[in-house]
């Protein structure tokens, strides 16, 4: 009894949660939203009992939903000191994400894990996304000023392959995704060290005024992680897709 009193009523609505195109973690396939994440944020609201519905956006448009209220929640997200005034971060860790450079194998770029080494290069990125706090600093900054955005990470991909850019800065896992989907990971080199390791999170609006929710979600996901069934759960879904992407 004492456990149950922990737990308040589920809403009798589902909640409304929104992402962006970000295989292999969350993406749109045929009718459905799939990826890591996305099955690992199934298991822990089913386990509280609490319908989610999860829909794929624009990233840009994402964000804006949340900020407005018009959606309960936003993943998978960096902290950034704007998000921090509109969103209710999970204290938990829902996915940390490696972000590093990539350039075409032939491609000499002088990169010693400092941004200044990359200001003569051309760098794709995605429109709205934060790449931590690293980067994020030094595109404030103007230090970096060639700079190529894409709508999505396949088109980042895309640009590179074409000698479009040269260099893309991309979390490993997307980047490793998209490259053998578009048969070009045998054309590309992954620049040493890694830019950074960003945690990332789910992200309830404030303005839906869903902190009680989020404490529970840390809860049954934590517990998801100390039992081992987070990890399993992202080992099955490699399990399932290692006969289509060897990742």
């Amino acid at each position: 009894m004492a456990f149950l009193a922990m737990v308040s009523v589920p809403r009798a609505e589902p909640i409304t949660l929104v992402t962006l195109e970000y295989p292999p973690y969350e993406y749109q396939d045929g009718d459905a939203v799939d990826g890591i994440v996305v099955r690992l944020l199934r298991r822990a609201f089913d386990e509280l009992g609490q319908e989610i519905d999860i829909q794929v956006l624009p990233w840009k448009r994402a964000q804006l939903m949340a900020k407005q209220g018009t959606v309960d929640g936003i993943f998978t997200v960096f902290k950034t000191e704007e998000r921090l005034t509109y969103l209710d971060y999970s204290s938990v860790v829902v996915m940390p994400q490696e972000v590093s450079v990539w350039a075409l194998e032939d491609t000499d770029v002088p990169f010693d894990g400092t941004m200044e080494s990359l200001k003569d290069m051309s760098i794709g990125l995605v429109l709205g996304v934060s790449y931590g706090q690293k980067t994020d600093d030094a595109l404030r900054s103007g230090l970096l000023d060639r700079l190529d955005y894409a709508f999505d990470s396949a088109q980042n991909i895309k640009k590179l392959l074409a000698g479009r850019t040269d260099v893309v800065i991309m979390n490993r896992y997307g980047a490793l995704y998209h490259l053998h989907l578009q048969n070009g990971y045998d054309r590309v080199q992954e620049l040493t060290p890694v830019l950074s390791s960003v945690p990332s999170y789910l992200g309830f609006s404030k303005k839906r005024q869903l902190a009680g929710l989020r404490d529970e979600f840390d809860r049954v996901f934590q517990k998801m992680i100390d039992s081992g069934e987070y990890e399993r759960i992202i080992a099955q879904y490699y399990s399932e897709k290692s006969g289509k992407t060897d990742f």
